[in-house]
């Protein structure tokens, strides 16, 4: 199949391939079950329909492909530059992926992303900006921008248990819990102050729902 400039109804920005985007979406749904112990909750709260700009906590290499791969609809997310190289770049651009500049705001991406959302789709954004203990203590703008630009409701996804604690042994098939919580919608002021009241609060969010998820799986490890 040749991509086409604009994948209009799909979801998808220029240059992304439908199918390789669905079998990307399968690939990612199935890839660490040999691995882990994947526990996926909450998928129905997923709206079927309309701009969504999804929002989830960043502590490994694994959360971006898991969430993708469970998501029960197409899905354009946020992905470092530095991935975007060789045969891992071409297959990424294909599945619709989009790359950013980490570090400052990257205008191509947002407006790339703004193009998807105005078509109906769904976007994820880490709003962390990079990898770290996935706690949520911190939160960059876009997620927020991206809301006021397009009206998108908001989704927050909790993925705890990829990393490994520290001093830990090596784990035989960890359980990983994929929480996807309530759709929500932000209102987002005019300005930079509207814009970073916006951010906190969709960052408490989140953090919220990373706490509860942290919370449930210690009451099963006391239980165990």
């Amino acid at each position: 199949m040749t991509p086409v400039s604009r994948q209009v109804g799909q979801g998808l920005p220029p240059g992304a391939v439908p199918w390789l985007h669905d079998l990307g979406r399968f690939i990612g749904r199935w890839l660490y079950r040999p691995a882990y112990r994947v526990r996926v909750r909450g998928v129905e709260r997923v709206p079927r329909t309309g701009p969504v700009v999804l929002v989830a906590n960043h502590s490994t290499m694994i959360e971006p492909q898991l969430i993708f791969g469970m998501l029960p609809r197409r899905s354009v997310f946020l992905v470092k530059e530095e991935m975007f190289v060789g045969v891992a770049g071409w297959g990424l651009r294909r599945i619709g992926q989009v790359p950013v500049r980490r570090g400052t705001p990257d205008r191509t991406a947002l407006a790339t992303l703004t193009e998807v959302l105005a078509d109906g789709g769904l976007v994820g954004v880490f709003p962390e900006g990079t990898r770290g203990a996935g706690d949520v203590d911190r939160a960059q703008q876009g997620a927020a921008w991206l809301v006021r630009k397009a009206g998108a409701v908001v989704l927050p996804v909790a993925v705890r248990g990829t990393l490994r604690p520290p001093g830990s042994r090596r784990r035989l098939r960890p359980v990983v819990d994929v929480v996807v919580g309530e759709p929500f919608t932000l209102d987002v002021g005019k300005g930079r102050a509207g814009l970073s009241q916006a951010t906190e609060q969709l960052r408490d969010t989140l953090a919220a729902l990373v706490r509860a998820v942290d919370d449930e799986r210690a009451r099963r490890d006391r239980d165990i």
